[in-house]
C-alpha cells in the first residue's frame, strides 16, 4: 500500500509503487557507492569524506526535484521542494569548498593527509 497522496499524484497505485521502487533503488545505490568509497585504501580520508558528501548532495538534489514534480501545485510543498534543492546545492558547494580549502592549506604548508589504520587523520610535513 502506498500513501494516498502519492497514489493520487501518480494517477494509480502501480505508478506510485514504481516511483517508490525507483527512489529506494536510487537511495540504495548512493549508500552502496558510499560504502565502496570507504574501502578505498589509497584515498585519503578527506577525499573519501568529500566524495561521500557529494553523493549525498546529488541524491538530495534529485529528491528535491521529485518533490517539486509531485507537489501538485500546493504552495507549501513547492516551497519545501525548492528549499530541499537549495540546501542540496549549498551542500554541494560546501563539500567542494571544504575539499579545496583542506588541499590549499596542506599545499601551502607543504603537508599531506595520510590515513592510519585507526582512520585518524595526521598531518605529515614533507621534509
Amino acid at each position: 500500500p502506498c500513501n494516498p497522496e502519492l497514489t493520487a499524484a501518480m494517477g494509480s497505485e502501480i505508478n506510485a509503487v514504481l516511483l517508490q521502487a525507483f527512489l529506494s533503488a536510487l537511495l540504495g545505490m548512493g549508500f552502496g557507492a558510499s560504502s565502496v568509497i570507504w574501502e578505498m585504501e589509497d584515498w585519503s580520508l578527506v577525499k573519501q569524506t568529500g566524495l561521500y558528501f557529494l553523493i549525498i548532495s546529488v541524491i538530495m538534489l534529485v529528491w528535491g526535484g521529485l518533490r517539486y514534480i509531485l507537489s501538485g501545485g500546493d504552495n507549501k510543498k513547492i516551497t519545501d521542494a525548492k528549499n530541499t534543492i537549495l540546501y542540496a546545492i549549498i551542500g554541494l558547494i560546501i563539500a567542494v569548498l571544504a575539499f579545496a580549502i583542506v588541499n590549499f592549506v596542506l599545499n601551502a604548508i607543504g603537508g599531506t593527509v595520510t590515513d592510519a589504520d585507526t582512520a585518524a587523520v595526521f598531518l605529515t610535513l614533507r621534509g
